[in-house]
């Protein structure tokens, strides 16, 4: 069976794992540096679903490491789909997170009133383009992990 570069047990895999940890964490640490953060539920939403990416990512970023230092890769069809499913769910919730803070500070910014002060918009801002870095590896790992599953 060939290989696929940036599935499970892949070298590649492993760099994407780790840049969608980096990303994530990134976009959590911007969110969370201003403390109004939890005054907007798009906000709130994406904190949560970067502390849902964060332990996956980070975890089978490990799980590619060890596959890559063994010269092991995962091949189950049954973990395969669990990834697979995992990884499209975690996408899809990503990039709503991404579009709704992205959406909720472009209004605060053109508001007519002075809602956002600058040091806490440029922070979201950052924190909403770390979260479109972080769905885009995980768009990445789940299409390369979808076109493994049917050779297997």
């Amino acid at each position: 069976m060939d290989e696929v570069p940036g599935s499970v047990g892949t070298s590649a895999s492993f760099s994407l794992r780790l840049g969608q940890a980096i990303f994530s964490s990134a976009s959590l640490l911007f969110m969370s540096l201003g403390v109004e953060f939890y005054s907007y539920t798009a906000f709130c939403y994406l904190v949560t679903i970067m502390g849902l990416v964060i332990p996956w990512s980070f975890t089978l970023a490990m799980v590619d490491g060890y596959s890559v230092l063994v010269k092991c890769p995962l091949r189950q069809p049954g973990i395969l789909l669990i990834i697979v499913v995992g990884d499209w769910v975690l996408s899809i919730l990503t990039l709503a997170a991404a579009c709704s803070t992205a959406s909720v500070v472009d209004v605060l910014l053109h508001a007519n009133g002075p809602y956002c002060p600058p040091k806490f918009c440029s922070r979201y801002k950052i924190s909403a383009a770390m979260a479109f870095m972080s769905w885009f590896l995980s768009l990445a790992s789940s299409l390369f992990n979808l076109w493994l599953l049917p050779s297997l």
